[in-house]
């Protein structure tokens, strides 16, 4: 994986959902490498998006702002079509994932994953189609595993509707890249954590409630225990993003992003509770209106992705655990 950032110094990129957890890492850390950065957002508060995520960039000396908010839906093409034609990068992160939510609201959730990522691609296709970009998509299609490690052969079965939509959208992108030869790649994205992700309740991952719980030392619940996951840490996820825009190898295909070895979910409570010094938790069954929409145990072979852009994690779960507990023990206000 290179770490030359002059790639894209100057670069217009255009981020979607730059507003939420993955996108605001995503476009601070390109501002700090030198890229002009439009975040296009429809500033959905109740699915993650913060204004206070994008507040401090991660270079304070680095001189005026290079970001620039459009608040917008990415499907629709009055107000970002001059963003889009202008980019030289896209990564198309937007997208709602709370499961739960998505099977009590389908329409919604088919509007804000499905059709809205299909107007864009048909936008990107008219103004831009020799674009670099970059989807984020989910494991959480591949359904409950029916072996481990999950690699890209894996059959698919989404447990939910927030699956099976966001299957659509990335089954789009790979559509036009084969159809009408656009640059896209896809990347599916497990059980990412760390700074800016939303810890007021579940609707974007569990661990979130988890850490909130730690900071606040209060109890949290775990049910079952014995699922095994594996976690991606954000930066680490944004080094995978940027791996996968510069290299040529990656465009066309769809690759599965994982992390640092499995864990159960007692071992992460354990872990959570030990290097953040304070929380405690319970451990309870698994609610059975849960079970329905659970994976169960999964952790990922993504040795493709690996071989294509030569990525490697970097920070472990302790360290990630403690930097995000020290995160939101500073910024915690802004969240809770």
């Amino acid at each position: 994986m290179t770490t030359d950032t002059q790639w894209c110094r100057d670069l217009p990129v255009v981020v979607t959902g730059g507003v939420g957890f993955i996108g605001s890492n995503l476009a601070l850390r390109l501002e700090a490498m030198g890229a002009r950065v439009t975040v296009i957002d429809r500033l959905l508060t109740q699915y993650g998006a913060n204004r206070y995520n994008l507040a401090n960039p991660l270079n304070p000396d680095q001189g005026a702002r290079r970001i620039e908010l459009i608040e917008a839906d990415i499907g629709d093409a009055e107000k970002i079509e001059q963003a889009v034609a202008g980019a030289g990068m896209i990564f198309n992160i937007a997208g709602q994932t709370s499961h739960m939510d998505s099977m009590q609201k389908p329409l919604e959730d088919m509007a804000l994953n499905q059709i809205a990522n299909i107007k864009f691609l048909d936008l990107v296709r008219a103004v831009n189609p020799g674009v670099r970009l970059v989807f984020s998509s989910t494991r959480q299609f591949y359904g409950p595993p029916r072996y481990l490690p999950v690699d890209e052969a894996h059959p698919i079965f989404p447990p939910d509707i927030n699956g099976v939509h966001k299957y659509a959208a990335e089954s789009y992108h790979m559509l036009y890249s084969r159809v009408y030869g656009m640059k896209i790649s896809a990347l599916r994205l497990t059980n990412v954590y760390g700074p800016r992700m939303r810890i007021k309740d579940a609707k974007q991952t569990f661990l979130g409630i988890w850490v909130r719980h730690a900071i606040q030392d209060t109890e949290f619940e775990v049910w079952g225990g014995d699922q095994r996951r594996d976690f991606s840490y954000v930066d680490d996820l944004v080094d995978a993003l940027l791996a996968t825009a510069t290299a040529d190898a990656a465009i066309g295909n769809v690759y599965n992003v994982g992390g640092f070895p499995s864990v159960t979910l007692l071992e992460l409570a354990e872990l959570l509770v030990k290097v953040g010094g304070s929380g405690r938790f319970l451990l309870k069954a698994f609610p059975e209106e849960r079970k329905k929409i659970d994976i169960g145990d999964y952790y990922c072979d993504d040795s493709a992705f690996r071989a294509a852009t030569g990525w490697e994690p970097r920070i472990d779960l302790a360290e990630g655990l403690a930097r995000s507990i020290a995160y939101y023990r500073a910024n915690g206000a802004h969240y809770l």
